[in-house]
């Protein structure tokens, strides 16, 4: 199954063992990100280390490691641009239009705990709860 994540469901996969990093990891699904996420990651490193305290250096190697691990695909902004305009629309968050531009072109789900994001019906959005518990994945 394909899903788009965003920025929340990212970081909380690299910050600790959890549910999230499982499923992130569970090879029956093909992950998407647009391009700023990564960008945005690696431009607050400072911000998170500070927040987290866990040291950039220990963070930049996770976010790799899960990179390589996962099936995460990285999706450039210009493959999104025919998609922005009808994502503003749809976005019930401005700083939420990239992840509807993917879902849009990609014509999947997005996968946010952010639950702003189902004040919309256009493009339907999982919770982690969600996601367990529809396709019975098992977090052990």
């Amino acid at each position: 199954m394909k899903l788009i994540i965003d920025a929340n469901i990212l970081f909380a996969s690299l910050i600790k063992e959890s549910s999230t990093r499982k499923i992130i990891l569970d090879e029956n699904f093909s992950f998407y990100v647009p391009k700023f996420l990564i960008e945005e990651f690696l431009e607050h490193i400072e911000e998170l280390e500070e927040k987290i305290g866990i040291n950039k250096r220990v963070l930049k190697r996770k976010i790799k490691e899960l990179l390589r691990l996962a099936n995460i695909i990285i999706i450039e902004k210009e493959e999104l641009e025919d998609f922005l305009q009808k994502a503003e629309k749809v976005s019930p968050d401005p700083e939420d239009t990239m992840y509807f531009a993917l879902a849009l072109k990609l014509n999947c789900s997005i996968w946010s705990n952010d639950t702003k994001l189902k004040e919309q019906k256009k493009i339907k959005i999982y919770s982690t709860k969600e996601l367990i518990k529809e396709f019975t994945i098992k977090i052990k």
